[in-house]
């Protein structure tokens, strides 16, 4: 008998354990051997028989759809509208229509991305992120957007200039140049399409610059549900959309309504150095407002990294994805993981049980992201009541001062965990914070933050706090000359505010 060359017996071996996979999911291949030639055609795709070839059949999909069109007449009304959108991290319950009317005017604004820190925003639909479109396959979906960025806004003076925008939906298979064209303040576009594939996928503004006007708040989330639905139930449904803010003081130190306004800083955004990566747009915006659980309940979260340059890995504290559907497609399934690796644009859904009371931390893996405020509570109690060690960040005063309230930042992500700002004796490992400038001069301060094991070498207060605190050293946090000084005179700040309201997480050991 003439023996089988290695090569090709491995890929006949290949072959065959590819195709048991396949068949095992309701799908089937052929295959051929190595000196049959190439596959054919037919041999490439499914089974016709199968429910996947019937899914994505070309045949009876919507790629022709029609053409779009441009006018001068300004909307007026409300900058969103429709039934299938859905304004907070709620997502509402699908519209049964087959025809769903959207629409998502542009809009400059301020908005507030963390506490004292207000930004000149680019927006879809007054908002950031933009309202998130929920649909299903097969759904014919009409839209309008009207720049308005020339129109001024409820709420602090706009500061942006009003320039051209555009809408990029990735849930569409459509042609760009006709739908996701450029338009000036006060035109308008229309356009339909029609979803082909079940995910979540992100929007955005495609009008040069992307990046900026991503980084600026031009994105938002379409959940297209498969057209038989999903394969489970769930008690809750919330949308989490994962973005990087790039942020410097506004020239002059402008400021709106006495905070200091920030915009746009182009250097860090182009070297992907983002000052802030949050969740839903906001610095531990749900550590303030947890989402709301209960014991028992199957929770599915629609996750999407919009980036614009960073990579997410997405992770629930407490419990494990009982099902990961990456891109939100329900065929593409993973069970039992600990965390979701996204890159920019990218999606999944996650399932994942509730098992007892408690809050559940939803953050950022990749903790450099984490520390500058992707994090976010599941709850089953009051805001933050239970929620694990740092992750517990308790709302408390902001400086006015640009470069201070960085430090408070700094101070919540790197020293919180240890130190509380209450006066008297706080509930944490370390020493309590308040009153520290009375207690330590500055060089005192400067030296410690900068080599803590070289203090408690050498300087006997560091070895008496050593002492006192259960010989637990200050680990070095590694700070910068600049981090230093900020921080030192954020506690300045917190001593010359005594009637400010404390800041304090409640660690658990």
């Amino acid at each position: 008998m003439k023996a089988i060359p290695l090569p090709r017996l491995a890929f006949r071996a290949t072959s065959f354990i590819l195709a048991l996979l396949l068949a095992a999911c309701g799908e089937t291949v052929a295959t051929s051997s190595a000196s049959s030639g190439p596959p054919t055609a037919s041999a490439q795709t499914a089974s016709p028989a199968s429910p996947a070839a019937s899914r994505y059949d070309p045949a009876k999909m919507d790629l022709k759809p029609v053409p779009a069109k441009v006018t001068s007449e300004r909307h007026s009304g409300p900058y969103a509208e429709g039934s299938a959108l859905s304004t907070t991290a709620v997502l509402k319950p699908l519209d049964p229509s087959p025809v769903k009317t959207i629409r998502l005017d542009t809009t400059h604004k301020i908005i507030e991305i963390a506490p004292g820190v207000r930004f000149s925003a680019w927006t879809f639909g007054d908002q950031v992120p933009g309202p998130t479109v929920h649909v299903r396959v097969g759904d014919r979906i009409k839209f309008s957007m009207t720049n308005r960025s020339d129109e001024p806004v409820p709420g602090p003076k706009m500061t942006a200039a009003p320039m051209m925008h555009s809408i990029d939906f990735h849930a569409a298979m459509v042609s760009p140049e006709d739908k996701y064209r450029s338009i000036a303040p006060g035109q308008t576009i229309e356009f339909e399409f029609t979803p082909n594939y079940p995910g979540v996928y992100m929007y955005h503004c495609g009008t040069p610059m992307t990046l900026e006007h991503i980084a600026s708040g031009m994105y938002g989330a379409v959940v297209v549900e498969p057209r038989e639905g999903y394969p489970t139930k769930v008690d809750r449904e919330y949308v989490i959309i994962q973005s990087e803010f790039y942020v410097k003081p506004a020239p002059g130190n402008a400021k709106v309504e006495g905070v200091p306004l920030y915009v746009l800083d182009g250097e860090r955004l182009r070297n992907a150095q983002p000052t802030h990566t949050v969740f839903n747009g906001v610095h531990n915006g749900m550590m303030r407002n947890p989402l709301p659980v209960k014991p028992g309940e199957r929770v599915r979260l629609y996750v999407l990294n919009v980036g614009p340059s960073k990579t997410s890995s997405f992770h629930v504290v407490g419990t494990i994805f009982d099902r990961v559907w990456f891109e939100g497609n329900p065929d593409n399934q993973f069970r039992g993981m600990q965390t979701v690796l996204l890159g920019s644009s990218n999606s999944a859904i996650v399932e994942f049980m509730i098992p007892e009371e408690g809050s559940y931390v939803m953050v950022d893996h990749h903790f450099a992201n984490a520390s500058q405020g992707a994090v976010g509570l599941l709850s089953t109690g009051a805001a933050g009541e239970n929620a694990t060690e740092h992750h517990n960040i308790a709302a408390s005063p902001t400086p006015s001062a640009p470069d201070t309230a960085q430090a408070k930042l700094q101070f919540e992500s790197k020293c919180l965990a240890c130190h509380a700002l209450v006066g008297g004796r706080g509930k944490k490992i370390g020493p309590d914070l308040a009153g520290v400038t009375k207690r330590r001069t500055d060089d005192w301060l400067r030296r410690w933050l900068k080599s803590p094991e070289d203090m408690l070498a050498s300087d006997p207060d560091a070895k008496a706090l050593l002492k006192e605190h259960n010989n637990l050293p200050m680990p070095n946090q590694n700070l910068s000359d600049k981090e230093i000084a900020g921080l030192i005179k954020y506690f300045h700040w917190v001593d010359s505010n005594p009637a400010a309201p404390a800041t304090e997480g409640k660690a658990k050991s």
